[in-house]
């Protein structure tokens, strides 16, 4: 845990997200398909929400500028093997961020050590939206699902995961992004781009319970140890470290630093 306390906004949408643990040990007699049993159900603040739960439980001090929870994730689990059988999501779709609570957001930017955006692309936050918020602060982490453009080039760090990369490095001029782009590998780590193309950033393998969450754990941890200590490959190895425990756990986990 930081030894000071940092004050960071996180901007984004948020989830329910629901763990439905059970067991199948039949198939149904009409369709080839296993029958379900819940024995329980376990909640947890997503997307958004999950990065501020990180960010507190390592010592920040948070304040949340999100979607109501209307989103719900939820996953039907084998309670024995950790299996998951199905997804189901409802009300994917956020209320757009209000013109009043953004001007709040950009009223009180100077107050915080950094601004997390956790863009999930549910609708919460436009490119505009984060356009603004980082013209108003130097310290802005960015998540995004979006095509990342001029909109997010003044941020400190923009995050995206390998599939995300796929879909848009043919759409983007990696020039623009040095030391700013950073692309997580799942069990393979991450990278940064750098002025000499990608350097890659390990990490030690683990026994992988559940990927639910990790990048927002990853995100946490970035942020935490960049405000400390200023360097980005400490802080990139800490994000990976602190990944690498969150999917040690079932379901989605919040890390104390």
């Amino acid at each position: 845990m930081s030894q000071k306390t940092y004050k960071i906004s996180v901007v984004g949408d948020s989830c329910l997200d629901a763990f439905i643990y059970g067991k199948a040990d039949r198939l149904c007699p009409d369709v080839p398909v296993p029958v379900f049993t819940p024995i329980r159900r376990v909640t947890n603040s997503g997307m958004a929400g999950n990065v501020f739960m990180n960010l507190e439980n390592m010592g920040a001090e948070c304040f949340l500028f999100s979607s109501m929870e209307k989103n719900i994730k939820e996953r039907y689990v084998d309670l024995k093997t950790n299996h998951t059988f199905l997804r189901v999501d409802k009300n994917d779709k956020s209320e757009p961020l209000k013109e009043q609570m953004l001007s709040h957001i950009i009223e009180s930017a100077s107050q915080y050590d950094a601004i997390v955006i956790s863009d999930y692309g549910k609708g919460f936050v436009s490119e505009e939206d984060i356009k603004t918020i980082c013209n108003w602060h130097p310290n802005v982490f960015i998540d995004t699902k979006k095509v990342i453009g001029d909109f997010c080039k003044k941020a400190k760090f923009v995050k995206i995961n390998t599939p995300e990369f796929e879909a848009i490095k043919h759409e983007i001029n990696l020039k623009d992004w040095v030391n700013k782009l950073i692309v997580t590998q799942g069990d393979r780590g991450c990278m940064l781009y750098t002025e000499n193309g990608f350097h890659y950033f390990p990490v030690e393998s683990v026994d992988v319970h559940d990927l639910s969450g990790a990048g927002d754990t990853f995100l946490a941890g970035l942020v935490m140890k960049y405000l400390d200590t200023s360097n980005t490959n400490e802080a990139i190895e800490h994000a990976n470290k602190c990944a690498a425990k969150a999917v040690q756990e079932r379901g989605v986990y919040s890390l104390a630093d």
